[in-house]
């Protein structure tokens, strides 16, 4: 047995640092936390401990070629030599036929590393293949902040454990956040930090905070406004630091002075008494946190809503005192790593919307789409579309992954790829700023080859001749980590010391004017209003809206094969159920002019009238998924999701 470093790959806050105990060979016997990490500090949560489980459960073994059409698993095995000649053929004949623009790379975050996820897209920069704007998750967040902040790096989520105020909005860090709950936890044990959870329903984190507030769907911008009303009225205010690093406070401030306890009752559902208890904790406790949630800016609304929580600390004189996600706030060049810096100027591939792609697949637009960690005929929005999309007769479709997934239903070549217990890596953690090289524990298994081998592999078949494209990965990464790390060289990283990431410093304002900018001039130039502003989310009679989000066993949707399928059920209000004649435990139909899906009703008072919750990514109890109901519109501000802005009706199955 022997034991190596390793860092969880997958899209997650935490990244935790590990310990790999296995036989060298074939089996992995234990997947630990590594304790001497500042965040993980060695406890996992569910997933991590099945990752010895998971490795040998459900895996896609060797090459398989499709034999019957599609949809189904009609496959036979191949080779790998004969999966890339098939794989070939169809490239040359598209880009000799159609154009390179006719071919799709459709990648995501199924797995973070560097190498897995960034690097292989060099192939696909080079031949000048459409890729996505990857905008399906935290796109539009970023974008908010970045209007008002510059960018939208904030605090640090070790951070927490120092903080008098930590306030949640639009999360739910005991599901999807564990250790930053946990610094929460210690915040409150040892110096009495109040925790406030900001949700419509009440969520495990919720039900366990210091002060819960229940806005409606979509309302909290006039929450916010509201807040920043009593926070400006109340003296809570800093005048000198709104002076010396703002831009822009007055007309911020005659816009809140609009919004009266009673206005903000009506339009959130949030009572007078909870609001002045929140901004008076707010204004307070001077070392306050406030963590935005991804989940939040999933909606018509949710870019607008970060706008405006996210101004929010700067009233009361913090520097970035908010947490989304610090990637942004990181300096390893990707543009280089991936490829897209070394692309001749005018010769780069077209970047299509991730959010909208369905129309694109339904349309034809394209004739090879090869994905890479990622799952779109489970993920995506529109799934009718999407999936319309997929069974064209007219597109061949690769999948590159470890599992079999929904995808694997809609591809025409699946090829299998290692987990990241079976790979070195280098993964980028999006929220914590520690660094550490993710070592294999095992060679890769079931003929599975990595993501930046067959890069190199399929560039070869190609004949592609560009030098970058058969760079050492290492070395490549060397390059794009040039002055990112701090506390010890590339070396160090590669003989596996733990570093840090350096990050830009929170006092700088990459803005016009070099300031906090109530009043974005971004915003402005990009015909949108300088101020975040409230709409209310719009549904038609007796329509229900639909919000969903993760479950602790599940990471998107991976870990079915070892925990069982996502569960198909939504939940609503007691009096929801009696208008409709519903009850517990009864089958019904979530339907909406994009399509319907049968699930198991379960009745709670967790979450209030005129909502519905799901766990997200699940496919009905007839196996439709969930994201046939969910919209394809992108957001105005960072071409977003809006999957928390889903309408359906509700009738007995």
């Amino acid at each position: 047995m022997k034991t190596v470093p390793a860092v969880c790959a997958r899209d997650c806050y935490d990244s935790c640092a590990l310990w790999i105990t296995g036989d060298g060979r074939e089996s992995v016997k234990e997947v630990r936390g590594d304790r001497g990490h500042p965040l993980t500090r060695g406890f996992l949560c569910p997933r991590g401990y099945k990752d010895a489980q998971r490795l040998h459960t459900g895996r896609v073994a060797g090459p398989r070629l499709r034999t019957a059409s599609k949809p189904g698993r009609a496959f036979r095995r191949v080779t790998w030599a004969q999966a890339l000649e098939r794989a070939g053929e169809v490239l040359l004949e598209v880009l000799n036929r159609h154009g390179p623009e006719r071919i799709l790379y459709l990648d995501y975050a199924g797995n973070m590393g560097l190498l897995s996820g960034v690097f292989p897209r060099r192939l696909w920069q080079a031949l000048g293949a459409a890729c996505t704007d990857h905008t399906l998750c935290s796109a539009s967040g970023h974008a908010a902040l970045a209007l008002h902040y510059g960018a939208s790096y904030g605090l640090q989520p070790e951070d927490l454990a120092r903080q008098d105020l930590i306030v949640f909005w639009g999360i739910n860090p005991r599901v999807t956040f564990p250790h930053a709950w946990t610094m929460a936890r210690e915040a409150r044990r040892h110096h009495g930090a109040k925790l406030v959870v900001i949700d419509p329903r009440r969520s495990e984190s919720a039900a366990a905070a210091d002060l819960w507030l229940q806005p409606r769907p979509g309302s909290d911008v006039a929450l916010a406004y509201g807040v920043a009303r009593l926070l400006i009225r109340g003296g809570y205010t800093r005048p000198d630091f709104l002076a010396r690093y703002t831009s822009g406070f007055d007309r911020f401030a005659r816009e809140a002075e609009k919004w009266t306890p009673l206005r903000v009752a009506r339009e959130t559902g949030v009572g007078e008494s909870d609001l002045n208890t929140f901004a008076g904790l707010y204004g307070t406790r001077k070392a306050s946190a406030l963590v935005l949630g991804i989940g939040c800016q999933k909606s018509r609304q949710g870019a607008e809503i970060v706008r405006a929580a996210g101004l929010l600390p700067a009233l009361v004189g913090l520097h970035r005192g908010f947490f989304y996600a610090n990637s942004r706030g990181y300096a390893v060049d990707e543009e280089l790593l991936s490829g897209r810096s070394l692309v001749e100027s005018g010769r780069e591939g077209p970047v299509v919307s991730q959010v909208a792609l369905g129309r694109e697949l339904a349309g034809g637009r394209f004739k090879l789409v090869w994905v890479s960690g990622m799952n779109p005929a489970a993920t995506l929005p529109d799934q009718g579309r999407v999936r319309k999309g997929l069974l064209r007769r007219d597109l061949f479709t690769v999948l590159h992954d470890s599992h079999w997934t929904a995808s694997a239903d809609f591809a025409d070549l699946v090829l299998p790829a290692p987990t990241y217990l079976e790979k070195n890596d280098l993964v980028l953690p999006w929220s914590h700023w520690y660094v550490q090289k993710s070592f294999a524990a095992l060679p890769p298994l079931y003929d599975s080859r990595g993501e930046d081998a067959l890069m190199a592999e399929l560039a070869r078949l190609l004949g592609r001749k560009e030098p970058w494209l058969y760079e050492d990965p290492w070395q490549a990464l060397e390059h794009a980590c040039r002055g990112a790390l701090a506390g010890g060289s590339f070396q160090d990283l590669l003989a596996g010391k733990r570093l840090r990431l350096r990050c830009a410093p929170r006092r700088s304002y990459p803005t016009a004017s070099g300031t906090i900018e109530f009043c974005s001039s971004r915003a402005r130039e990009l015909g949108l209003d300088e101020l975040p502003r409230h709409r209310q989310l719009q549904h038609g009679k007796d329509e229900l809206v639909l919000l969903s989000s993760s479950l602790r066993r599940y990471t998107h949707t991976q870990f079915q094969e070892v925990f069982g399928p996502l569960p198909a059920y939504a939940v609503i209000h007691p009096a929801e159920a009696r208008r409709r004649g519903l009850g517990e435990g009864q089958e019904v139909i979530l339907a909406n002019p994009q399509g319907e899906i049968r699930v198991s009703l379960r009745v709670s008072d967790a979450v209030p009238e005129g909502l519905l919750w799901s766990p997200k990514l699940g496919c009905g109890l007839e196996g439709k998924p969930q994201n046939l109901l969910t919209p394809a519109d992108p957001q105005t501000i960072g071409g977003g999701s809006v999957f928390n802005s889903t309408c359906v009706k509700v009738r007995p199955g």
